[in-house]
């Protein structure tokens, strides 16, 4: 195998992958690794090149000439232009809650497509992405990437670097990210978060609320969205800081989430609040169950709207959300990331998707 520090150039690595094409009518990523000692990440980005020149044509783990895409089996075609091989891999940082609705979603757009998912779960803990995102790539042969990185780590920009120059398309969900120099915007499906807040704070408004209160569950991309889109609505509805009032919950694990949870509701009485949003629907109905532990009525004394509308409906009172489009930013991503592949030189496109506001037993108009 050749030294890595001595990889060959990429004119080098051109004329061995048009040798092997025309001597063998299929090369691998996996032999190349061999055969030229470059990364896969490196060999990747030439035959995206190449394939972008109209050299060859990528299939599931490697590529074959361009006169035998629509002969081979592994390559595949819909209508009159060759459909995307292999597979999509999705990577997001958890698979027992929201995740789970935005995978749904890209498996059944990948199913339509006639596409196969290969599906990790990370964690919102993990550092660094890039060893996970390489084994993927590497092991399966994928065509492109569906990744929601964890942009608050010391590693994120490096990551959204890697990921733009591995040679794999690839579509951010939920996360948005710049590369730099030029800090020219990714690819990516969102939800309006900013808009979700403000929806509910209309509603908590028309109902004659005007003390409320905003508790989001941690610090992160989406809290961060509803947070601004709260402050918004509070400049919109004329609310003054003495009207409403934030607070941020430990992890649900955390041994001190109970009493957290009661110092907040306390606050939220000393202030005459009558209204709380909640991030996400586990801490609304903490939040619920004290309430009604002290004898406080919900929504009579208390209306609270859950943002996530994971499982609210299924808690009694059943819980008005917040509902993410979770599955239609699935089915979006897989869309997006396909027709990269089938056509790498279309504009960025960055697709914001809005929320609804689901109203249920939970809010009401407050007492006289």
């Amino acid at each position: 195998m050749t030294d890595q520090n001595h990889a060959p150039l990429a004119a080098a690595r051109r004329a061995h992958v048009l040798a092997a094409l025309e001597r063998d009518g299929i090369v691998r990523i996996s032999q190349l690794i061999d055969e030229l000692g470059a990364s896969s990440v490196t060999l990747r980005r030439d035959l995206a090149q190449m394939e972008n020149e109209g050299v060859l044509q990528r299939v599931h783990g490697g590529a074959i000439p361009v006169a035998d895409a629509v002969t081979r089996p592994d390559a595949g075609a819909t209508g009159g232009s060759p459909a995307p091989t292999g597979s999509i891999a999705v990577l997001v940082p958890s698979l027992d809650y929201y995740w789970p609705g935005v995978v749904r979603g890209a498996e059944a757009e990948a199913a339509r497509r006639g596409v196969g998912i290969v599906l990790r779960g990370a964690s919102y803990e993990l550092q660094d992405e890039r060893p996970v995102l390489e084994r993927l790539i590497d092991a399966e042969g994928v065509r492109g990437l569906v990744v929601a990185p964890n942009t608050d780590t010391p590693h994120a920009q490096a990551v959204i670097q890697w990921i733009a120059e591995s040679g794999v398309p690839a579509v951010l969900v939920e996360r948005d990210a710049v590369l730099l120099p030029d800090r020219a915007p990714v690819e990516s499906v969102t939800t309006d978060h900013a808009l979700g807040a403000v929806l509910a704070a209309r509603h908590l408004s028309d109902l004659g609320h005007r003390r409320v209160g905003l508790i989001i569950s941690r610090d992160s991309p989406t809290s961060r969205k509803i947070t601004a889109g709260w402050r918004s609505a509070c400049a919109e509805l004329d609310l003054t800081p003495t009207d409403h009032f934030e607070s941020i919950l430990p992890p649900r694990t955390s041994p001190d989430f109970s009493s957290v949870v009661d110092a907040t509701l306390d606050t939220a009485l000393r202030h005459n609040v009558t209204a709380l949003v909640v991030h996400s629907d586990p801490e609304a109905m903490a939040f619920v169950d004290l309430a009604l532990q002290r004898g406080i009525s919900v929504p009579d004394d208390l209306s609270v709207i859950a943002y996530d509308d994971e499982v609210a409906e299924l808690f009694s009172p059943a819980l008005t959300a917040v509902s993410p489009p979770r599955g239609a930013v699935g089915s979006a991503a897989i869309d997006l990331v396909l027709r990269r592949i089938e056509d790498p030189s279309r504009p960025v496109h960055r697709v914001t998707l809005s929320p609804r506001l689901n109203v249920r037993g939970s809010t009401a108009p407050p007492r006289a």
